[in-house]
């Protein structure tokens, strides 16, 4: 049985996308590890076929040359096979420091002496399912969409914690890390949480990042009552948890829009200066709201973190009634 390494991507959504590619090296046999930036790593416990999960001890960004060795010496003889998935020289080096006999991935940032089996550089911004999962080495045999779990204990767990019971809640991931231009105003956030909360007598919870608590207190302040701020109060995995026990889920492009389609919850999603053609949930029962052709918006999908023209109609326009009656078509579904 081949041992396997994967390199996991640095970003929770590119985590969640990676999950058909593992799902597959392990259907032909190969036994998974991952190693993951540390706040990445929790998102390889919700799929059972990695088997164990590395966590790495560098810092975004740093190329952390003699960390990256020490890491390689621990790993050395172990592996038989490694997969790099993301395009960047550093991450290769720790396969290589290690002398991982097989090292695959794109040729990315001049890779030539670290990975000794590359793929070309696809042009453009390929969907990211397809991107890893073609490091497999050939075409999958039916369309792949990630797909994550949890057994009933976790998310007991997780809910229990925070005086929730799952189906008993909405969860909103007000937030985006790439930045606001991905952000549905805070204000319409309020007013559909409002809304919801009226309807149904169920409590909102506002997850993300200690980053986005204030945001998240923004939304709770202008719907009182009807929300609970959870953002930087639980930890990544509890969180993933809540979300998949949740009744409906409402974000933007974020990496917890890719949890909550790869948990299959009904799920709305509202995007910006991005687009769904590159990053969609990949969810039967995700609904997609973007106004580049109804609004005949020339500038989208612009990639960039700010409105370059300051008034981000492409989110702005998007109505909290209209994301209401979405997700209402997503619970129907």
């Amino acid at each position: 049985m081949t041992r396997s390494l994967v390199i996991a991507p640095q970003w929770i959504g590119d985590a969640v996308m990676s999950e058909p590619l593992c799902a597959r090296l392990a259907a032909r046999g190969e036994r998974l590890t991952v190693a993951a930036l540390p706040w990445v790593a929790p998102v390889y416990h919700a799929m059972p076929q990695v088997e164990a999960v590395i966590p790495l001890p560098f810092q975004h960004g740093r190329l952390d040359w003699s960390g990256r060795r020490r890491v390689a010496a621990d790993l050395r003889g172990r592996f038989d096979t490694a997969y790099v998935l993301p395009n960047s020289i550093k991450s290769a080096l720790i396969p290589w420091f290690a002398g991982i006999p097989k090292r695959v991935g794109y040729h990315g940032e001049g890779r030539p002496v670290l990975l000794n089996q590359r793929f070309p550089n696809p042009e453009g911004r390929p969907p990211m399912v397809a991107f890893y999962s073609a490091l497999a080495g050939s075409p999958p045999a039916a369309p792949e969409r990630p797909q994550l779990r949890f057994d009933d204990a976790r998310l007991a767990a997780a809910t229990s914690a925070v005086g929730l019971a799952p189906d008993q809640y909405f969860a909103f991931a007000p937030g985006a890390e790439y930045g606001p231009a991905k952000c549905w105003p805070a204000e319409h956030y309020a007013q559909l949480a409002q809304s919801l909360h009226a309807r149904f007598g169920l409590p909102v919870i506002l997850l993300g990042s200690g980053k986005e608590a204030a945001l998240c207190d923004r939304i709770a302040d202008a719907a009182p009552g009807a929300c609970r701020v959870l953002a930087g109060k639980t930890s990544l995995i509890d969180a993933m948890a809540l979300i998949a026990g949740a009744r409906g889920v409402v974000t933007n492009d974020s990496g917890l829009m890719h949890v909550a389609a790869a948990f299959g919850i009904p799920q709305v999603a509202a995007f910006g200066s991005t687009s769904p053609e590159h990053t969609p949930p990949l969810n039967p029962r995700a609904r997609v709201l973007w106004l580049k052709e109804e609004l005949q918006l020339d500038c989208a999908p612009c990639f960039e973190r700010t409105c370059r023209f300051g008034h981000t109609r492409c989110l702005t326009g998007i109505a909290p009634a209209r994301v209401e009656a979405a997700l209402d078509d997503a619970l129907a579904g």
